[in-house]
């Protein structure tokens, strides 16, 4: 008996694919461009940003570390120094005082107004153009109008304000001598400066908002507060997160108003409506004492920093809650209408292997009449 034992084949060699064409050079520019050209194009914004952003806020941290004079140039260094001497400061803490209280007091009605005008002006008004152009005036003025304007209104002898109560029976009030007349004053300044600015950006994205949510609105019963509170506020809350923020970051900055409230002393007789920012153009220019200046002005960037940190913790805080409530309210809206409108199955009997199935129920629904 023989066994013929066929021989294997030789392996089968591996075909190597052909080596991909080398990309020509207008193939890389056009690679190049499609990766680079994003980053050239916002480039002029981070290198002016860091042009006169980010080096004069290190150049002032460094001045912070000497002890620098506007004459005699930078000193010995003092390290951390100057901010426990600034910390120390009872001028300073007053002045934070007034700029917290000045703040409170501008910052709350101005965005209140602000949103009552955007609200008005976002209706069918006749000459809507024209409102929309006086709201914006104040903004437009010049902050030396608007301080001799506010301190003729405000004087205390002559004053308009003061001469109205006098013919009223009621006593002057010391606009310029006393704390609290003082804030309300110079706030009421900032407030008829900056109300309209930011009603028309508040303007701007409730007319982004789509008509038919309102109109469905209307069409559920729901009136024009009902829909201003569940509408129009929610769908604007990130314009009004940006309108809350720069509106903190200019009244902590405020100089303007309380520097040309009272062009003799700077801030009042008694510091009383003295702010950080005028404290801290006292410390530079007068006692030419740069090196307790640039502490005070980082001291006032990092509150700046804390009091943005906590509004956006605030906002995204609601923004989550909000978005939390709006699943669950749909969710239990269908689960309702699936238990109201559910189906029993139809029911199988097995009478016998022959029979025939029973026929299913007729099926109902909630909007059969």
């Amino acid at each position: 008996m023989t066994t013929t034992l066929n021989r294997p084949g030789a392996a089968a060699r591996p075909v190597t694919p052909p080596a991909p064409p080398r990309p020509t050079r207008r193939q890389r520019l056009s690679v190049l461009d499609l990766k680079a050209s994003p980053y050239l194009y916002i480039a002029p914004f981070f290198v002016l940003f860091a042009a006169v952003g980010l080096f004069p806020l290190g150049y002032t941290f460094f001045v912070s570390l000497f002890d620098w004079h506007l004459l005699t140039g930078r000193g010995e260094f003092v390290g951390l120094g100057n901010f426990a001497e600034v910390l120390r400061d009872r001028f300073f803490w007053n002045s934070l005082f007034n700029t917290v209280s000045i703040f409170l007091l501008s910052s709350i009605p101005q965005v209140t107004v602000a949103v009552v005008i955007a609200a008005v002006l976002d209706q069918n008004l006749r000459a809507k153009t024209l409102w929309q152009m006086s709201v914006l005036l104040p903004y437009v003025v010049t902050p030396v109008a608007v301080a001799m304007i506010f301190t003729n209104m405000f004087g205390e002898q002559y004053g308009l304000i003061n001469n109205i109560l006098g013919s009223l029976g009621i006593d002057p009030i010391m606009w310029k001598n006393e704390t609290l007349p003082s804030h309300i004053a110079i706030a009421a300044m900032v407030n008829w400066r900056w109300t309209g600015y930011n009603a028309l950006i508040l303007l701007a994205a409730m007319q982004a908002v789509p008509r038919d949510l309102y109109d469905a609105g209307a069409i559920d019963g729901a009136g024009p507060v009902r829909r201003f509170f569940s509408i129009t506020l929610p769908s604007i809350r990130p314009t009004m997160v940006f309108v809350v923020i720069t509106t903190t970051i200019g009244g902590l900055q405020i100089f303007t108003e309380p520097r040309l409230y009272d062009p003799v002393a700077a801030g009042g007789t008694q510091r009383q409506f003295q702010t950080t920012v005028l404290y801290l153009w006292e410390m530079a220019f007068q006692r030419q004492n740069f090196g307790k200046a640039s502490t005070i002005a980082w001291l006032l960037f990092l509150l700046i920093v804390l009091f943005g940190v906590v509004n956006y913790l605030v906002s995204r805080r609601i923004a989550t809650a909000s978005e939390r409530r709006e699943p669950r309210r749909r969710n239990g809206r269908g689960f309702r209408r699936r238990g109201a409108g559910a189906e029993a199955p139809p029911a199988v009997t097995n009478a016998g292997a022959g029979a025939p199935p029973a026929a299913p129920a007729p099926r109902t629904s909630r909007r059969t009449r």
